[in-house]
């Protein structure tokens, strides 16, 4: 990153400025111990209105927690503006797969209970943000927003402004390491926190980060395969299949439009 203080000024500048034409009060952010999170809700912090920030453990990890109280810590200690939140979700899962074990007939999809805790925290940061006349801000970066859509639809990606979705997942260590963030959230491995062994984004997507720019990269400036390694040409491949399954989470939600004949 060129100049990391430039887009610090211009994500919060840009904050402000919709902060105000939305005529709300502040901003509400879910805090998972990522470096995305906690990035997002630096730079709301800095725009000095009020931010709102939630940790929503579901059956989580205690490194994840850990670094995620310590943030909030790191953020009440430096802004004045931030109000720290925690609110514990696992008896709202309990609940909602003993009904669901009650009356399906098959094997629980464990990939669909995973999307229903991204889900279940969704709602609880719009109550949160209705309760304070907020807007839910989003802390998804660029590779999993519009690269590979590694994100839950409703879930994380149930948002009403993202101020990283711009940033490459490198710009976002460049940034956050800019901001001074815990060193602790700077070296942890990102993952998701939606499942109970612990793995990791590269465990589920095969793939690091700085290899999906890298592809991101090669697509964009349509690098044939004869000009590629073997890894380069493997990465590329899981990249575009991602994209692909993922583009639905990236488009506007599909309108049956009717023949003005018709009506």
């Amino acid at each position: 990153m060129k100049s990391p203080e430039k887009v610090q000024k211009h994500i919060v500048k840009w904050l402000k400025e919709y902060l105000v034409n939305s005529k709300q009060n502040g901003f509400v952010i879910g805090i998972s111990g990522g470096i995305d999170s906690a990035l997002t809700s630096t730079l709301c912090a800095l725009t000095k209105f009020p931010v709102y920030v939630i940790e929503m453990p579901i059956y989580q990890n205690i490194n994840q927690v850990s670094r995620s109280r310590n943030h909030m810590n790191w953020l009440v200690s430096n802004y004045e503006n931030v109000t720290p939140i925690s609110h514990s979700l696992t008896k709202v899962f309990n609940a909602f797969k003993s009904e669901i074990e009650k009356t399906t007939q098959q094997e629980l999809d464990l990939l669909s209970l995973a999307n229903t805790r991204a889900r279940l925290r969704m709602t609880a940061l719009y109550y949160f943000a209705g309760s304070y006349k907020c807007l839910v801000v989003g802390t998804g970066n660029k590779v999993e927003d519009f690269g590979i859509g590694f994100y839950t639809k409703y879930g994380d990606g149930g948002v009403d402004l993202s101020p990283i979705a711009d940033l490459l997942k490198s710009e976002v260590l460049s940034l956050a390491s800019h901001l001074n963030i815990l060193k602790s959230i700077l070296s942890a491995d990102p993952t998701d926190g939606l499942w109970d062994d612990g793995r990791t984004d590269e465990d589920q997507i095969g793939a690091k980060y700085e290899d999906l720019e890298k592809a991101m990269e090669l697509i964009k400036n349509n690098i044939s395969d004869n000009n590629l390694n073997k890894k380069q040409i493997k990465i590329r491949k899981i990249y575009q299949k991602l994209h692909s399954q993922n583009k639905h989470k990236m488009l506007s939600i599909p309108v049956c439009f009717i023949p003005k004949e018709y009506l």
